[in-house]
């Protein structure tokens, strides 16, 4: 307000002035008074009252100057406010639009420059599909020209295809037809050799003409496959030709069968007389003293039955005489070895021993993992390798005899585990003989000293009944029939017969067994055909008391299986003689306390040939131990 305004600016001239700048206190009336009490009463009351009303317009305007000082102060500081908030928000805006140019900027030149870029892609695109066009039209050229060259490859190839699938089919049957010609030539070869010594006496059957056709009808079909192997593939006129050899081996085992019956029939009537005049002896017989069978400690002569062997074959003996022969050098080869004094070359070979034996005797049937790892490391010892034994690693190679030594040991310690370990638990034939066999496979000169061991200790694997010789001790004879004979003492017959046991059911597991993990491909080194030879060897042979009973029932408890599987009707056969006829010879030479094993046997072949089945032996290694 104008009055205002002016009002004010008189009150700051006043205050400017020199009474303005005067200092009054409001208590000089009082002094005053005080001093000129008596003299100035009454005109000092007119002054008081005057005073007061100074004073109080005094304190009025200083109130008033205050009250409008904070006032203008205050407005001051809310228009002060105003334009830094004003001022804030015009610099808040301006940033805005700064920014909003920037972008509207940025945006202006991200456009121009994705023109740019549009524009050459649509340049370098269509650049490209014209490109394109022309690829495809040299492409669609090439193309056909490919297609039809890939149309006569594949043509050609089809053709190539089926004609080496035909021809491989028409291989693979030769092949086939092959496997079962001489499978049924082996079936022929076993009937004539059956045949030709059922109990004694040969059938009356001409056995040379149908031995001679067999194998021709072998020749031809091997070289039928040599020609078609080397022409490349069989034609349709050699697997016909093959057919017909195939068919006419079948009627020639069909012929040879049905001669045997015949002759077989004649001979059981034979028999039949034969067993009445035996039955008439024995009645004779039981009048007087009861026959005396041979034992070790008794004379080795006895009377051969009419028409058995009393020795092996002489080819057998051959056989026998050249793995001795083969051992005996082994052992001649680490003689040094052996017989040294030297402390090193001592602990060497105990070092090798060790390492030959320790793992066979880990041998079980825990798990086929486990087994695995026996038939590994006694491989990798075999081939050089050096192997982990009692906390130190052993080689072969520590010794210029290690690899005699080491092989000569461990077939010895295989047998040793038959005489030992499967004599008392039957069922580790198995394991042990699969380990044999896998050893024996990629190790044939192991195989061999296998068989030496075996034919010393157990004769009966041979087959053979060694004969006394004049001159010969009581007790080396004893030896020579397998009896352990120590300090003059001869063991006991329970004794023996249970380790005969042990290594013949060993034999029979080998000959059978075949190495899982092995060449497939290749042969058994040592296979069933032994065991076929072996039967009919022992079949042919006169019967010792307890001996051959026992070791019959030990074969054919293990091994009969197999045997019944591979031989079929001519092992039936087989069975049905030895029921039949050799029984009886084993039955003459057995005395009245020694007939277990006689009754052991007699009452395997009864339930065999009645449910026409030899049953799976116990402990049999099947494919589930082999993923276990």
């Amino acid at each position: 307000m104008p009055s205002e305004g002016r009002y004010w600016e008189t009150l700051e001239a006043l205050r400017s002035s020199s009474k303005g700048r005067l200092c009054y206190h409001r208590d000089w009336l009082q002094r005053g008074e005080g001093k000129q009490e008596s003299q100035h009463a009454e005109s000092t009351t007119l002054r008081s009252s005057r005073g007061i009303s100074v004073e109080g317009c005094i304190r009025m305007y200083e109130l008033a100057h205050r009250t409008r000082g904070t006032e203008g102060l205050r407005q001051w500081q809310e228009e002060q406010e105003q334009k830094v908030r004003a001022l804030s928000e015009m610099a808040s805006e301006q940033l805005k639009r700064f920014d909003e140019l920037k972008m509207l900027k940025q945006h202006k030149e991200f456009q121009e420059l994705q023109e740019v870029v549009e524009r050459s892609t649509r340049e370098a695109l269509g650049h490209q599909e014209k490109l394109r066009a022309e690829h495809r039209h040299r492409a669609k050229i090439l193309n056909l020209k490919l297609r039809e060259a890939e149309q006569q490859r594949l043509r050609k190839e089809e053709q190539e295809r089926l004609r080496k699938e035909e021809g491989q089919g028409r291989l693979r049957s030769l092949y086939a037809l092959q496997e079962e010609v001489l499978q049924l030539n082996q079936q022929l070869e076993a009937s004539a050799s059956s045949a030709s010594h059922p109990h004694g006496d040969p059938l009356q059957v001409d056995l040379a003409a149908f031995r001679a056709r067999g194998n021709q009808l072998c020749s031809l079909i091997s070289g039928l496959i040599r020609a078609a192997s080397e022409s490349g593939y069989p034609t349709a006129e050699n697997q016909s030709e093959a057919e017909r050899a195939l068919q006419e081996m079948r009627d020639l085992h069909t012929n040879l069968g049905q001669e045997i019956s015949r002759a077989f029939e004649d001979k059981k009537q034979e028999a039949e007389a034969a067993r009445g005049k035996l039955q008439e002896s024995r009645e004779q017989q039981a009048l007087g003293a009861a026959p005396q069978a041979p034992g070790p400690s008794q004379s080795p002569g006895r009377t051969q039955s009419e028409g058995l062997q009393v020795k092996v074959q002489d080819s057998t003996m051959q056989w026998y005489q050249q793995l001795q022969d083969a051992a005996t050098q082994c052992v001649s080869a680490f003689e040094c070895l052996s017989s040294s004094k030297d402390t090193q070359t001592k602990k060497t070979k105990m070092d090798l021993q060790k390492a030959a034996t320790i793992p066979v005797s880990q041998i079980s049937t825990v798990a086929g993992s486990k087994l695995k790892e026996v038939f590994d490391k006694i491989h990798s010892l075999l081939s050089g390798k050096p192997v982990q034994s009692s906390g130190h690693c052993v080689s072969i190679t520590q010794s210029p005899q290690g690899l005699d030594f080491v092989q000569y040991k461990l077939a010895e310690k295989f047998v040793k585990q038959g005489e030992e370990e499967v004599a008392s638990h039957h069922e580790a034939a198995f394991p042990i003989a699969v380990v044999a066999s896998g050893i024996w496979e990629l190790h044939p000169r192991v195989g061999d000293l296998i068989l030496a061991h075996l034919h010393k200790k157990c004769p009966y694997s041979v087959p053979f009944y060694p004969a006394f010789k004049e001159g010969m001790a009581l007790e080396d004879y004893q030896r020579m029939l397998g009896y352990e004979v120590k300090e003059s003492k001869v063991e006991q017959q329970d004794n023996f017969l249970k380790r005969m046991s042990g290594m013949i059911r060993l034999y029979a597991a080998m000959i059978q067994l075949r190495w899982p993990y092995g060449n497939q491909q290749a042969t058994h080194p040592h296979g069933l055909s032994h065991g076929w030879r072996w039967l009919a060897q022992v079949v042919n042979m006169e019967p010792l008391t307890d001996v051959t009973a026992t070791i019959l029932f030990d074969f054919l408890e293990v091994c009969g299986h197999a045997l019944m599987k591979q031989y079929q009707v001519q092992f039936w056969k087989m069975v049905l003689l030895i029921k039949e006829e050799y029984l009886l010879r084993i039955e003459a030479v057995t005395s009245s306390g020694q007939m277990g094993s006689f009754i052991r046997l007699k009452q395997f072949l009864e339930k065999c040939l009645q449910h026409m089945e030899i049953p799976v032996p116990k402990g049999f290694l099947t494919s589930s131990f082999w993923r276990s």
